[in-house]
């Protein structure tokens, strides 16, 4: 059985990689279940232990980090794979020396990190033991993760590549998927090398190569001077020329709800409860050239406010009457607790205030992305990235997430997007190996 391996001196040569007669599809419904799927591609040789790269579609990052898991932990499989959910399962394999880039792709309604290219370290907080970043963008900065390279030990570098993906004009989506198969001969040499050994891959798939044109490319195409749409074919295939590599392995990982995705908590609460909860959960993010002291005193302010409302909503768990809520409010930055009691136990007598809590920590700077897709969209969308697929080599393996269940891709889409998608690989790769892990688990689920 698969372990990471512990730390310790190189003993012998790495053994010679192995590869698939057909490319492996693991489609899973909770995002973090890759993990073992991409573990599993690791212990038979198909991936290296070490500096692998992942392409990452999602309307989320999935970049946050267990707050209070040991560092140590990524060291113990099982004991990993028991603590990571859905928002933090990337970090951890980050840090265990597996993964080296990340590529986030990501729909234009996704801001919550910075578009462009991030180069940080991914280490062990010397005094708390935990995986912490010296990133100083706000996504890691309103969790309390951040800490300065000075402090972190065993320092992993990642490379985070941000990259907008919009979906190609309607003219294109229309004629049949034919213009999502011809690509691009003002792209890069490098472009056109990738597109050589896809179709060496899967046995040609595509036909002909016409310019791009402002038309056909998503986004609009290329402005002037050679610079590139945010969000277009082309400067998709830009960035990632300089990701990927003809040999290097890569897992391509896609959360359906990059297609189309909902904010499941603007079901849970009223637009009231939700203006209450930015008050309480609110994040002031320190200023752009703050000084490292700045910086480590903003930690620890906020580290303190999430400690704080943990345990407020836990007592409330426990007992919500006058008294719990009375003892909490006594801090004047805890006020906004007692109108929202309130509100929530008028509509349920007993809330899940474990629930609310989790949907607080949403509610820092950035919302959680909502964006319902139109059936034209998912498929605008599902064009766009089989442009830019057809431009790369293939993966090593696919991992897919559908996020249903939870309500972030929409359960009445998931299906259809789904199908398509995978429609999209085949046409690409060829024969895949597809395995619907979710149908297992549901079925055991179902069973019990």
């Amino acid at each position: 059985m698969f372990q990471v391996p512990v730390r310790g001196p190189r003993m012998a040569a790495a053994p010679r990689r192995r590869t698939y007669q057909q490319l492996p599809v693991w489609v899973v419904e909770d995002h973090h279940d890759v993990v073992s799927h991409i573990y599993r591609a690791m212990a038979s040789r198909h991936l290296p232990l070490k500096d692998v790269r992942m392409v990452h579609l999602d309307s989320h990052p999935d970049l946050l980090i267990p707050v209070n898991m040991r560092a140590d932990t990524v060291f113990n499989k099982h004991q990993l794979l028991s603590e990571l959910s859905i928002e933090n399962w990337i970090m951890p394999m980050v840090f265990a020396g597996h993964l080296v880039s990340v590529a986030w792709l990501h729909p234009s309604w996704s801001q919550q990190i910075t578009e462009g290219e991030h180069h940080f370290s991914v280490g062990r907080d010397s005094s708390t033991s935990t995986i912490r970043v010296s990133s100083r963008e706000n996504y890691f900065l309103s969790d309390a993760l951040y800490i300065s390279e000075q402090q972190l030990e065993e320092p992993r570098p990642l490379t985070l590549s941000v990259i907008t993906v919009k979906p190609v004009n309607q003219r294109t989506e229309t004629d049949g998927g034919h213009s999502s198969k011809r690509l691009r001969s003002d792209l890069s040499e490098s472009s056109r090398s990738h597109t050589d050994t896809v179709q060496s891959a899967v046995g040609g798939v595509m036909t002909g190569e016409p310019k791009l044109t402002k038309d056909d490319d998503g986004g609009g195409g290329d402005g002037g001077e050679g610079e590139e749409e945010e969000g277009s074919t082309s400067y998709v295939v830009k960035r990632l020329s300089g990701f990927l590599s003809e040999t290097e392995p890569y897992v391509l990982d896609i959360d359906l709800d990059f297609f189309s995705c909902k904010n499941p908590f603007k079901e849970l609460y009223t637009q009231e409860e939700f203006s209450i909860l930015k008050e309480l959960y609110g994040f002031s993010p320190p200023r752009l050239n703050a000084s490292e002291e700045e910086l480590e005193e903003c930690m620890s302010r906020r580290t303190h406010q999430l400690e704080d409302l943990e345990a407020a909503f836990a007592d409330l768990l426990e007992d919500d009457g006058d008294e719990t809520v009375t003892r909490w409010t006594k801090n004047p930055r805890m006020a906004p607790l007692a109108p929202l009691v309130s509100s929530l136990k008028q509509r349920d007598p007993s809330p899940d205030y474990e629930m609310v809590h989790q949907a607080g920590l949403t509610c820092d700077t950035v919302e959680l992305p909502h964006h319902v897709s139109t059936l034209q969209e998912i498929h605008s969308l599902i064009c766009a990235v089989q442009r830019f697929l057809t431009t790369l080599p293939p993966p090593t393996l696919v991992t897919m997430s559908r996020s249903s269940l939870d309500e972030y891709c929409p359960l009445e889409q998931v299906d259809h997007i789904q199908d398509r998608v995978i429609q999209v690989l085949q046409n690409l790769y060829g024969d895949v190996d597809l395995h619907k892990e979710y149908e297992k688990k549901n079925s055991s689920a179902q069973a019990s």
